[in-house]
């Protein structure tokens, strides 16, 4: 492993091998959740609805070598993409080292242990449900604190 003593997560990202840069990914699963794109705003939305392919029970991929034969349109994330893509969740690696950040302590890569991510609350593991089970996509938008469009209600109006 190149980079500062062995710690080769800390070089830019266009300077890891393909091993190097597959291992930066936590397996959180985040990025293998369907997200929802609000046409007007382009506001990008999250949901609990797993790809096809990820394994809820491991939140890997479980055919990550032939992914795109099943999912065609499934991003091949490059370091340009890193550090591009608004919707890869704050705690991605690949996107904190895009920008420079570094990566949390939990990340198995400081912390030796693949189970800290699901125990700082970060897996999908548990909190995910199958495309195949779940309907509409807009049924499973993750709001949080923001609405996505004005909401008319009733009895608000000033007359």
């Amino acid at each position: 492993m190149a980079g500062s003593g062995g710690r080769f997560w800390e070089q830019p990202l266009d300077r890891l091998s393909q091993t190097e840069w597959e291992a930066l990914c936590d397996g959180c699963g985040q990025c293998c959740l369907h997200k929802v794109e609000d046409a007007d705003s382009g506001r990008i939305w999250p949901t609990n609805v797993a790809c096809q392919l990820l394994d809820l029970k491991t939140a890997r991929c479980s055919d990550y070598k032939h992914r795109r034969t099943f999912v065609p349109d499934c991003v091949r994330l490059t370091p340009r993409l890193a550090g591009e893509l608004e919707w890869l969740p704050p705690t991605c690696a690949y996107r904190l080292r895009a920008d420079g950040e570094p990566l949390p302590d939990w990340h198995y890569l400081v912390c030796g242990d693949r189970e800290a991510v699901r125990r700082a609350g970060i897996s999908v593991i548990g909190r995910a449900i199958s495309e195949t089970i779940a309907g509409p996509l807009e049924n499973h938008i993750q709001w949080g604190d923001e609405e996505p469009m004005e909401v008319e209600r009733i009895g608000d109006d000033d007359a």
